[in-house]
């Protein structure tokens, strides 16, 4: 490990929301929210080009994430929504930033989806900007970057809320719901958001 903290678990708290890691016992809330969103996400959602799926048990999903967490390659965030009068924060959605890279770059890239019913209430933005700042702060990143499907008006109307720069298209960048598709390359840095990126979104939103 490095002079910065990569330390896991680790969750961020914001104005409204809270990212923390997944646990096992999240299998039955999780399981139901992707049951329940299974056609709003569909056409977004990663697949593998061998027709293998990610892992089925969700016990497993979350042991592979944690332990590559733990070695500093990615971080696994549920997006919870706690309430004023209840001890349960429900999960609305999930947001990863994966594919770190240190050394020379120092880069990350973030994955989100968030359920249908909270849908435009300017939750993915909001937890974005939180994950954009603990990379810059806590990790010690310097890039970050998000890929979003051209037909995806949703998400890109979060990247250009939050002042991200287009970088272009990429070619058949990833698969996606059985074939490959093409993905416009979203990015900042550090040094484009030194006031902080939820700083940025709390002053617009106001």
């Amino acid at each position: 490990m490095s002079e910065f903290d990569r330390h896991w678990p680790v969750s961020v708290q914001g104005p409204r929301l809270l990212l923390r890691p997944l646990r096992r016992r999240d299998k039955a809330e999780w399981m139901h929210l992707r049951r329940t969103n299974d056609l709003w996400l569909a056409p977004w959602d990663a697949t593998l080009p061998e027709g293998a799926g990610y892992p089925a048990d969700f016990g497993q999903m979350v042991s592979a994430q944690n332990r590559a967490a733990r070695l500093g390659q990615c971080l696994p965030w549920a997006i919870t929504l706690p309430g004023l009068h209840s001890r349960h924060a429900p999960i609305v959605g999930q947001l990863t930033v994966s594919s770190i890279m240190w050394g020379a770059a120092r880069s990350g890239s973030i994955g989100y989806w968030v359920d249908v019913g909270h849908a435009g209430a300017g939750i993915a933005p909001e937890a974005v900007a939180m994950a954009v700042d603990h990379c810059f702060t806590a990790m010690g990143l310097h890039r970050i970057e998000i890929n979003i499907r051209p037909e995806n008006g949703a998400s890109l109307r979060v990247v250009e809320k939050l002042g991200f720069r287009d970088e272009g298209v990429r070619k058949d960048f990833l698969h996606i719901n059985g074939q490959w598709a093409d993905h416009r390359s979203f990015a900042l840095t550090a040094t484009e958001v030194p006031d902080g990126m939820l700083n940025r979104w709390l002053a617009r939103t106001q």
